[in-house]
């Protein structure tokens, strides 16, 4: 088997859910597409062997907020009626804008050099390296940023907490 086989299904795959995320019609597809659209930017993570990042997108994006864009989806009622549309001059403006958009990031990747080769090596990006890199090396500001977590949170609850009298 092709070894880039699977990374141009996981790209043809992640282009198709992005483009229908923008052409749908209704906004609970469009989320259901983004939701696909994170699972398989996630298979380029395993792709590249780095499993924690493919945990943490998944749990974080498609997880976490994507919850948040249905909830907000179904708390807003959008009717038709409501919602104001747009002119074909404006929706041509737009086109004409992304399609400059566009040609500017053509035209500066075009330039750009091309990436160094990857190590084949099986560990680099497994979560046991990472766990020895943050309780090793970088243990100090791990413990720092917990402690600065931790007061933030505190503080956000005394900040929500109601007076009581």
């Amino acid at each position: 088997m092709n070894p880039s086989l699977p990374f141009f299904v996981l790209a043809t795959l992640s282009v198709f859910s992005a483009l229908m995320v923008v052409l749908s019609r209704k906004p609970v597809h469009s989320v259901l597409y983004l939701i696909f659209c994170f699972f398989t930017i996630g298979g380029h993570y395993l792709l590249l062997n780095a499993q924690f990042l493919f945990a943490v997108h998944i749990i974080v994006y498609a997880g976490a907020i994507m919850v948040l864009f249905l909830f907000t989806l179904m708390f807003i009622n959008m009717n038709k009626e409501l919602e104001p549309h747009k002119s074909n001059l404006l929706k041509g403006a737009a086109t004409i804008a992304a399609g400059c958009l566009l040609l500017v990031l053509v035209a500066i990747t075009k330039g750009a050099e091309t990436l160094p080769a990857i190590s084949k090596s099986s560990d680099i990006g497994t979560v046991s390296n990472l766990g020895k890199a943050l309780y090793g090396q970088y243990l100090l500001p791990f413990e720092l940023i917990s402690i600065l977590l931790l007061t933030a949170m505190v503080g956000a609850v005394m900040l929500g907490k109601k007076d009581v009298e």
